[in-house]
């Protein structure tokens, strides 16, 4: 049995494996529906018109495979990355707050412990990822900077979709669009 899920976390020791393979064995039928379902909804193509039959798919699971490219779309995020060629990587060229970046450190450790990816002895090492996403983030929207909680947001992005520009833009779309007055008591 494998100790660590796909995503990189380790399962607890008491971790119940022959209730999780009788579970899965049952629902990997609705999975692979599912797929199904949304290959011929995505044609092999990298986009999708918003609809309800789309709003039904997404709230019964977007697949794994599918899942970055969906949230990427819906979000808006994909049509502000490609409105934006090259900003991201400006924004992690530029001077950066050092009061922004010492707060982002700190949390750096703290990010997923339980995730192998996410540890300095993890080739690749998720961290780096994840404080450019941060400090980009922290630098593109002064009125939230950063705050904690932010680092186990942009993790998880960063699982989902293995691409560090994607990540940053997805966070915007959370904080700046879908959840906007959640962050502004937390600057830095």
């Amino acid at each position: 049995f494998c100790r660590v899920d796909s995503y990189g976390f380790e399962r607890p020791e008491d971790f119940d494996y022959a209730s999780y393979e009788a579970f899965f064995s049952r629902y990997l039928v609705v999975l692979t529906r599912r797929a199904i379902k949304w290959s011929k909804l995505l044609k092999g193509k990298n986009n999708v018109q918003k609809s309800l039959k789309v709003k039904r798919y997404i709230r019964k699971g977007i697949p794994n495979e599918h899942r970055a490219l969906i949230w990427m779309i819906v979000s808006g995020a994909q049509s502000n990355m490609e409105q934006n060629p090259g900003y991201y990587h400006r924004l992690l060229e530029g001077e950066k707050n050092d009061k922004l970046v010492e707060a982002i450190k700190t949390d750096m450790n703290r990010t997923f412990p339980d995730n192998v990816k996410f540890r300095r002895t993890a080739d690749p090492c998720l961290q780096h990822t994840l404080y450019n996403v941060l400090v980009a983030y922290g630098h593109h929207n002064k009125a939230v900077g950063y705050c904690q909680g932010m680092n186990f947001i942009a993790g998880y992005l960063i699982l989902i979709t293995k691409n560090e520009e994607e990540s940053f833009w997805l966070l915007d779309a959370l904080i700046g669009r879908i959840l906007p007055g959640m962050l502004k008591t937390c600057m830095v």
